[in-house]
């Protein structure tokens, strides 16, 4: 009898353990999908503003260049309110340029990082997706000895006894052999 109840407390204590193993592996999926859903969502709105920042700012630099070029001055017959519009339309490219890199190739345009950023977020979405894999494949890992372990006989028929019963595998949604579209 003694034999008996060592060997049912082991079994029940055994499936006890994997069930916990099952619910921390569950927590790090949930974890890894809050991380995806905090970061993913700020990372794109912030790729997003710095693109829109510097198109707004190539565009800038590019119409005060083409005002500023566009003024044409004869030096036989200017007026010094012709000199003034000449004077604030090289200003104007000035200030559209202030504060950013330049590179100097035969025209000179700011040095653009949207580029960057968006590589960036390439990576950081990648990486998101990465850690979200790993956690449902050790989910699974977790699943397969509790499976395993309340399924043998004769642990099934205590398992039974105890309320214990087979986890389900982490599965993909419907649909998700398809290749996923990002859009921007």
């Amino acid at each position: 009898m003694l034999i008996l109840f060592f060997w049912m407390k082991g079994v029940n204590n055994t499936a006890v353990k994997l069930n916990a193993n099952i619910e921390e592996s569950w927590g790090n999926v949930q974890t890894a999908y809050q991380r995806r859903n905090d970061l993913i969502g700020n990372l794109v709105n912030t790729v997003k503003g710095y693109a829109t920042h510097e198109q707004e700012t190539l565009t800038a630099v590019i119409e005060a260049r083409n005002t500023a070029s566009n003024i044409k001055l004869d030096p036989a017959t200017m007026t010094p309110e012709q000199i003034q519009a000449y004077s604030q339309a090289q200003s104007n490219v000035s200030s559209a340029m202030r504060g950013l890199n330049l590179n100097v190739i035969v025209e000179r345009y700011p040095d653009l990082k949207a580029n960057q950023s968006f590589l960036k977020l390439q990576d950081e979405l990648a990486s998101t997706e990465n850690q979200i894999l790993t956690a449902r494949t050790r989910f699974n890992e977790a699943v397969k000895p509790y499976n395993t372990h309340i399924g043998t006989f004769p642990n099934s028929f205590f398992a039974g006894l105890f309320g214990f019963e087979k986890k389900a595998y982490f599965e993909a949604v419907t649909g998700a052999d398809k290749p996923v579209e990002v859009q921007f």
